[in-house]
Parts: structure tokens; C-alpha cells; sequence
């Protein structure tokens, strides 16, 4: 099984958005790039929201019917691990092992001193084509990296036998996630990383390492883009470099996580694996969420009643929801406002504090963050939210796709400048009406 050059990994929290979000494909096809869907959910979701990933699959296969899609599709075990993967063995063909929390345990020595030898023969001025600097290699920078990284790789390779041994190698597409780290990834740690991988017998196909700055849920990249791009090149060089020094296989491509609503980066991004001539995945995380709030919201009534009570239960219980998420979030509780406040809103001023709308002054990011990593709240409504999203279907599709389309693929994947996050939202007839 071969990952295609261009993928985008489509979360969908509560499964019902699968039709919108192949749509969205279908118009980056229309505009002449393929790219193929992969839909994902982790396990601590699965967990929330009461769904398995068979249902993911189901999913899947009837927006594949509904859109007579021909091409390529996945379903993603999501961030598992040894712990976690087995219930996700039969209904997915894409697996994200996340080795994060392994980064900095110690290797054997046995393991370390194979790494050291192996390495030595790039000891000296390695230089990378492609990347705008040599690196240094000595022995106390590849002991670092076996102190840093081998463990993590080795539990990579513990899991990736596991599902080879289950499903056979030529069955599922490996992804490997290092991006929820404390710190990010040098080039230079990214080298020998794949490295090691390889030498774990990983035929890695998707890497996602960390980068410099925060990739934050549902908002815009926060760091120094200058740096990133920099950085975004010189990993892809990298990579190229790797393929063939390592044996990789060749389709091995840059994965970036978290990478929903990235709208300052998107461009840089788009011109540089067009330069590159390189592939990319990018994984849009619970977008499509927050587009059925803002679904709600605009359609008013109900809906809008419903989106108020989402907010006003996730401002409640703020410090629960945002533990599992601190690594990726960054709200200020000060410049939330208040459930009352919010309780008296009409429609278009809940929709301008979620959408994504930067040059809006009354979105609030910290707002948006809030709602997003509050789909537990909606998920013990005891159906009421699923019910309201059936009810309100055909305006939360519409931003669904759009959302992908426009936001996303347009400016990353085609190079159009689509609406770059900068939708302009008005209320009409009781829905949002995109200009």
C-alpha cells in the first residue's frame, strides 16, 4: 500500500460531516489536484464521544459511495501506541504511532552503541543538498540524539511489527508522529531519526516531527514564520536525502500535525514542495467541529441555543478539558467571555467570535480554542447536538466544505489564495452566507 503524494487527514468528531469533507476533495480535483482523503480519530476521542473505529470506516465507505469516489482513501488509527493500536487493527489501513512521550527514556547500551557505530560514517561535515547549512557530526552530537530519540524509534518499531505481524506489511501505511514533543526536531535530528527508523525495519511513509513555534489547535501558527520556512525546506531536503540514503521508500513525505487553520504558513509551504517537487500530508485536526458550531449558531434558534450551552459547559469545566490538551492550546481565561455575556448574543455575533476571521476584531482565538477542545461537552448531550446536526444539515455541510476547500487546500495544495482565513460572514435568512 502507497500513500499518494498529496493527503489530508480529516477529522470528524462526531462522524457526520464524511460526504462534506470528500466534497471538498472533489473540488481540489476539479481544479486539477488529487488528493487523497485520510480519516482520522484517536483513541481518547473514540473514548469522549462513545464511537469505535469501525465506525470511522463506515463512515468513510459511505461518503465514498455518496460522492462516487474512485481514488484513494484511508482511515487513520490516530496518535496510537502499543497500548492502544489493537482495537484499531481490523478497520484501519492507516496507523500514526506516536512515540512523543518515549522521547528522552533511555536505549540499552547494546542499542546506543549500535546507533553510535552505525552513524560514524557520517562523522565529520555532512552536507545535505538542499539545506542551507552542513552539520557538524561528532560523537557527542550522535550520543545526544541516541540519548534523545532511540528509544522513542525503538517503541516505533515494537509497534510497527506489531501490525505488520497482524495485518501484513503490505497493508497499512506506517506514519510515524514525534510532533507532540516538549521541543522540536532539528534537521539534523530528523536525519538520524529516519535513520534509526530504518534500521528498526520501519518503511516509514509519513513522518511528523516538531517544528519551531506552536502549532495550536484551530488558530493561526504562532512563532516566527521566517524560521519555519527554513525549517519546512530544510526537513524536506532532508528527507529527500534520507530516501536514498537509507533505503526509505521513496514517497516518504513530511507530515504536519495539527496543522488546521495554519494560514500564515500556508503559502510558504505551497511554494516550497513546488520547488521541491514534494509531498505533503496535512492533518486538519477538529475543524470540521467548529464549523458545525458555527453551523449552529448561524442558523439561529435552537441551534444558536444549543452553541451558547456548548460554550457555557466548556467555560464551566475549563481546567478538565484543557489538561489533555496543554501542549496545544494556549488560552487566557481572562479574555474569555462570560457564559451570561454570551447568552445574550444574536446569531452573528457568535459566529464572528468563533469563525476564523483575523482580521474580524471581534474574533477570539481564545474563544475558539475553548470551544474546540469542548466537543466532550456536546458529546453527553445524550444525542441532543447529533440531532440538531441532522436538523441543520444543509448549512453545516456548506461550511464544511468550504472550510477544507477554500481555507486549506486552495492556498496550500493548488497555490490559489483562496480565502486564506479571511472569510467574510454575514446572516442572512437565518444562516451564514460565505462572500
Amino acid at each position: 500500500m502507497e500513500l499518494e503524494k498529496y493527503s489530508i487527514g480529516i477529522g470528524d468528531r462526531f462522524g457526520f460531516e464524511g460526504t462534506a469533507q470528500l466534497r471538498a476533495l472533489q473540488g481540489a480535483e476539479a481544479l486539477g489536484v488529487a488528493i487523497s482523503p485520510v480519516w482520522n480519530k484517536s483513541n481518547r476521542e473514540h473514548g469522549i464521544i462513545g464511537t469505535s473505529p469501525d465506525d470511522v470506516r463506515l463512515e468513510a465507505e459511505a461518503a465514498v459511495k455518496a460522492c462516487h469516489w474512485n481514488r484513494a482513501y484511508y482511515v487513520d488509527a490516530d496518535h496510537i501506541g502499543l497500548t492502544t493500536v489493537d482495537r484499531f487493527l481490523s478497520a484501519s489501513d492507516f496507523f500514526t504511532i506516536d512515540v512523543a512521550d518515549f522521547i528522552g527514556r533511555q536505549a540499552s547500551e547494546e542499542a546506543t552503541a549500535s546507533f553510535m557505530r552505525t552513524m560514524s560514517a557520517f562523522k565529520g561535515t555532512l552536507r545535505i543538498p538542499g539545506t542551507r547549512e552542513a552539520f557538524e557530526v561528532t560523537d557527542s552530537m550522535l550520543a545526544e540524539i541516541a540519548r534523545k530519540y532511540l528509544f522513542a524509534v525503538e517503541e516505533a518499531g515494537k509497534v510497527y511489527r506489531h501490525i505488520s505481524k497482524n495485518k501484513g506489511s503490505d497493508n497499512f501505511i506506517p506514519e510515524v508522529s514525534f510532533d507532540e514533543a516538549d521541543k522540536p526536531q532539528s534537521p539534523a535530528d530528523l536525519f538520524f531519526i529516519l535513520g534509526s527508523l530504518a534500521g528498526q525495519g520501519v518503511p516509514i511513509q509519513t513522518i511528523a516531527p516538531k517544528f519551531t513555534g506552536s502549532f495550536l489547535k484551530g488558530v493561526d501558527y504562532v512563532g516566527n514564520t521566517t524560521q519555519f520556512a527554513r525549517e519546512f525546506e530544510d526537513n524536506l531536503a532532508v528527507i529527500a536525502f534520507a530516501v536514498k540514503t537509507f533505503k526509505l521508500p521513496h514517497n516518504l513525505k513530511l507530515s504536519v500535525h495539527s496543522g488546521s487553520d495554519k494560514f500564515s504558513l500556508y503559502g510558504v509551504m505551497h511554494q516550497t514542495i513546488k520547488k521541491l517537487d514534494a509531498g505533503l500530508h496535512l492533518k486538519t485536526a477538529g475543524t470540521t467541529w467548529l464549523e458545525e458550531v458555527i453551523g449552529l449558531a448561524a442558523s439561529g434558534g435552537e441551534g444558536l441555543r444549543l452553541a451558547k450551552e456548548v460554550y457555557a459547559g466548556s467555560f464551566k469545566r475549563f481546567e478538565e478539558l484543557a489538561k489533555p490538551y496543554l501542549t496545544v492550546i494556549d488560552i487566557e481565561k481572562s479574555r474569555l467571555p462570560d457564559p451570561e455575556t454570551v447568552g445574550t448574543w444574536e446569531s452573528r455575533e457568535y459566529v464572528e467570535a468563533l469563525q476564523h476571521c483575523q482580521s474580524n476584531p471581534k474574533y477570539n482565538p481564545h474563544l475558539r480554542q475553548l470551544v474546540h477542545i469542548g466537543f466532550k461537552v456536546a458529546a453527553e448531550m445524550n444525542g441532543r447536538f447529533t440531532g440538531m446536526l441532522q436538523r441543520y444539515r444543509s448549512v453545516i455541510e456548506t461550511n464544511v466544505t468550504n472550510n477544507i476547500l477554500a481555507r486549506h487546500i486552495q492556498p496550500l495544495f493548488i497555490g490559489q489564495n483562496g480565502r486564506n482565513g479571511e472569510v467574510k460572514g454575514s446572516i442572512q435568512h437565518n444562516h451564514l452566507v460565505d462572500h
